[in-house]
């Protein structure tokens, strides 16, 4: 029996085919909330993991998309990225991006957010993003990655 998307992911499915990606949207059983949850879901490396990520740099929403096996040294990166590097509260994230927290997705948001890559991500050959929603998730490669979202490669630890 196929399986309707959700909204959310549908929408990210038709941005990755404007965008010259396969679409190709695949839904879990169970909500993967955590990059440790979806790596052992996929049975990926949590590396290759991609979470999608919402900071204010300087007051300005940015979306940063980071390996799930780093976490995002706010000051050095903030430095790297000439601004103060600060989290965005809940209501902020689903205000840019329209997607719920574990299930943000690098596109498909009502908003044009400035994004960042972990240039870290290159060393996967192979990588898994949320689509919009918490038990949706779309395969990438870190060169795709990059063209689909316009995004500039930055090292965030």
């Amino acid at each position: 029996m196929a399986r309707t998307l959700h909204p959310n992911a549908a929408n990210v499915a038709r941005t990755l085919i404007s965008r010259g990606h396969h679409g190709v949207v695949v839904t879990q059983d169970q909500p993967t909330h955590t990059a440790e949850e979806a790596a052992a879901a996929l049975g990926v490396d949590v590396g290759a993991i991609t979470k999608s990520l919402v900071f204010l740099l300087d007051d300005e929403p940015v979306l940063l998309l980071v390996s799930g096996a780093h976490q995002v040294d706010t000051e050095r990166t903030g430095k790297r990225l000439e601004g103060t590097l600060s989290r965005a509260p809940a209501t902020l994230v689903r205000e840019v991006t329209g997607q719920p927290l574990g299930g943000v997705a690098p596109v498909g948001h009502p908003t044009n957010l400035s994004t960042y890559v972990d240039a870290s991500l290159e060393a996967y050959p192979e990588l898994w993003a949320a689509a919009g929603h918490p038990n949706a998730v779309f395969r990438t490669t870190f060169r795709e990655l990059v063209r689909i979202t316009a995004g500039l490669p930055v090292d965030v630890d």
